[in-house]
């Protein structure tokens, strides 16, 4: 249940327009000081979850580790992805309760 409202409240996030997939434009997201929230899929590789976990931790951003990348992909509409970032701290903060 918790799973299907989170992968729903993200691909109401998506609809929104505050959400950046891919792993570059997550990364320059959390440079710009954009992302408020980044979600990386639980079978994503280590040295990918390194890169991100790096990223957020210098840039102060949370790192969340949540799904699959099939499920990531399909809640937001798109194609199988890897790590996803939330722009807007609303959505952001409601993702984070779940």
């Amino acid at each position: 249940m918790t799973n299907n409202k989170f992968f729903s409240n993200l691909g109401l996030a998506q609809r929104a327009g505050k959400i950046v997939s891919g792993e570059e434009m997550v990364i320059e997201a959390v440079r710009q000081g954009e992302a408020k929230l980044v979600i990386v899929a639980e079978d994503a590789s280590d040295n990918t979850y390194k890169k991100l976990n790096d990223k957020c931790s210098y840039y102060q951003v949370p790192i969340h580790r949540f799904g699959l990348r099939d499920q990531l992909g399909a809640s937001i509409g798109k194609e199988t992805r890897v790590v996803v970032a939330v722009t807007d701290a609303g959505f952001a903060r409601m993702l984070l309760k779940q």
